[in-house]
Formats: structure tokens, sequence, C-alpha cells
């Protein structure tokens, strides 16, 4: 009976580390489009999220086709006001991300997409009332200040990097939607990541040609959705479903690799040597990300006892 359970916590474990690496991949991968000028950056946003709800949409058939009925939660008319909320925060985020990806170094920006843990702990505790330990304080203290840090493009005189302030603001918005997703938690995972992705990204690229943006090159287009699938769909599918044996504290804890993960990635893309101001910021992040995590695992054994 024990190695069973072990087997399952095994799987589960190796599910929140795939969802971490699935989603670094996002950065580095989208700053090589945007470089090459194949897809612009609002247009790029929308087609990673249709990306995720074709695939997963073709998981959901696919299980249909085999008769395989999941045991869940539809969504419901109840859920309406949390969907919005959602699909507005997910078109925002992603538009904001690659904005920023076209000025600043991918490998910065991975290590940035770490602002989400404050944005969301403090968005909790100011909205929802959640209480926030002081290792989490901690956490949103070491994590701010090196994203303050990698956010300054030159520290002698005090000038911010365009594109880093747009990533944070990207992460707010994520802090937002993860606080709204978590009232969709006891839902289809499947449906939420097919409402997210069609919804999302169809408003995206309907923005992107409001604004006149183009594609430059059009057999750049399936690798967007495909990063799309993996980056997004895929990842939060194995995500939610780590969640659920796991339980949230501890698939964060793992999922928290995934930056540094995406901050290596961008360095062998793009054959660049890290900055000293980097690996000082890579430190105090790691540091905020580690009293984040064992925060985490703190209220995960709380509850399980």
């Amino acid at each position: 009976m024990k190695e069973g359970h072990d087997t399952q916590n095994a799987c589960s474990i190796l599910l929140a580390i795939a969802a971490a690496v699935l989603y670094a991949l996002s950065s580095p991968i989208s700053k090589l489009l945007l470089r090459d000028g194949d897809i612009p950056p609002t247009m790029l946003a929308g087609l990673l999220y249709i990306g995720a709800g074709a695939g997963m949409l073709i998981i959901y058939l696919i299980s249909r086709l085999l008769k395989r009925k999941p045991n869940e939660q539809s969504v419901g008319r109840g859920d309406l006001r949390y969907i919005i909320a959602m699909v507005a925060l997910d078109i925002a985020a992603p538009i904001l991300l690659m904005l920023g990806l076209s000025s600043a170094a991918a490998a910065n920006v991975s290590l940035l997409n770490n602002f989400e843990i404050v944005a969301t702990s403090l968005i909790a505790l100011v909205v929802f009332k959640e209480a926030i330990s002081k290792r989490l304080w901690a956490a949103i203290a070491l994590v701010t200040a090196a994203s303050a840090l990698l956010s300054f493009e030159d520290t002698s005189s005090l000038t911010f990097s365009w594109g880093s302030l747009l990533v944070i603001g990207a992460c707010i918005c994520w802090g937002v939607e993860n606080n709204c997703t978590r009232r969709l938690s006891s839902k289809d995972p499947m449906q939420i990541v097919i409402i997210k992705g069609f919804c999302s990204g169809t408003g995206s690229v309907a923005i992107s040609l409001c604004v006149g943006e183009r594609i430059g090159n059009g057999g750049a287009v399936p690798i967007a959705l495909l990063l799309g699938f993996a980056a997004y769909g895929l990842s939060i599918f194995c995500y939610i479903y780590a969640q659920r044996r796991l339980g949230a504290a501890k698939t964060s804890a793992y999922y928290a690799v995934a930056p540094f993960i995406g901050a290596m990635l961008s360095f062998i893309i793009f054959k660049e040597m890290p900055s000293v101001k980097f690996l000082i910021t890579l430190a105090i992040m790691a540091a905020g990300v580690y009293f984040a995590s064992f925060d985490g695992k703190r209220a995960a054994d709380a509850d399980a006892t």
C-alpha cells in the first residue's frame, strides 16, 4: 500500500517538474520569434493562448471518443464573473510579457517571472484577507528587491528598463488572475484551459489586428501554436493534476524552478554570459523562492496533520 502511495507521489512530483520545464520554454523561444520579426508581440501573445486552447480541445475530444468521461465539475453560470476576469487578465498579461521581451533580455524576463509570487500573495492578503507568514514576507521582500535590481537599466543614473517594468506589469496581472482562477479550482481543469486559451487568445489577436500588426513569416505560426500548447496548455494541465495529489503549496515549490530553467535556456540559446548584476540578482531571487517554497511546505505539512 505504501509503495503505491510513494509511486503516486513520485508521478505527481514528475508532473510538477514537467509543468515547470514546459513553461520555461516560453521566454527564450518567444524571444527568438520576436527577435527575428516573425510575429509581432500582441499577435504572438494571442497565438500562444490559442495553441494552448486548441491542444487541450484535441485532448478533450480524443478522451470523449475513447469514452473516458472525466469525473469533474463543469464550469457553470455562477462562475461567470471569475471567468470574465480571468480572460481579461489573460489577454493583458501575455501582451505585456511579449512587449517586455521585445526589449529585455530573455534571461532577465525568466527571473522576473518570480514577481508573480509577490503579486499573488499581496493580492490574496489585501483583497481576500489571507494570512501571510513571516517567511513569506521575507520571500516577498527578497523577490521584490531582486526584481527592482533587474529593472534598473543603469544603476548609476537610476534609469529603469521599460521592458522589465512591462514584465512586472504582466506578473501583477497574473497575480490577480491566480486569485480569480483559485475560485475555479474545483472545476474541470481541461475546460478552464480551453476557455482561457480560445477566449484570451482571440481577444489578443483581435487587438493585434486593430493596432495594425501583421505576421512577417507565416511559417512561424505553427511554432507559436505548438509553443503555446506546451508552455501554456500542457504546463497548466500537468500543474493542476500535480496539485491534486501534492497540494497547492508543495506543487508551487516544485514549479518555482521554472524561471531558473528559463534563464539557463536563454543563456544556452542566445550564447550570452551572465553579468555580475544578473548573478547577484539570481542569488537574491533564489533565496526568496526558497523562503516561499519552504513556507509552502510547512503549510502543506500542517494541512496533512
